[in-house]
């Protein structure tokens, strides 16, 4: 969907781009996501290595992202969001505090 002539993520469509509070944007969530998948990736090339070195590249992507993409999906990325949220609402707060005169905490 294009607006201004701009295109729009999925979760960008509602007015003025903004999203939900505590709600991460797509850009951080694309971030996390590849910074759990590329350890786990880099790290079951190296596994695989060990036992898989004859089989098709199909079949080895077949093997990897079947292990990877579960595990990333409901394991790692919501604990990563979750960090994040966490780290967000307390800058929010600091900020707040700052704005209004008193001392963050």
């Amino acid at each position: 969907m294009e607006r201004d002539g701009k295109a729009l993520a999925a979760d960008e469509l509602e007015t003025n781009h903004r999203h939900a509070p505590g709600v991460a944007s797509v850009h951080v969530r694309a971030i996390v996501t590849w910074c759990a998948i590329f350890p786990l990736v880099a790290i079951g090339m190296t596994v695989m290595g060990l036992f898989a070195n004859g089989w098709p590249p199909v079949l080895r992507a077949l093997v990897l992202t079947a292990v990877v993409v579960p595990v990333t999906v409901y394991f790692i990325v919501p604990r990563l969001l979750l960090a994040h949220s966490r780290i967000t609402a307390g800058r929010a707060r600091n900020r707040s505090a700052v704005l209004s005169g008193r001392e963050s905490v």
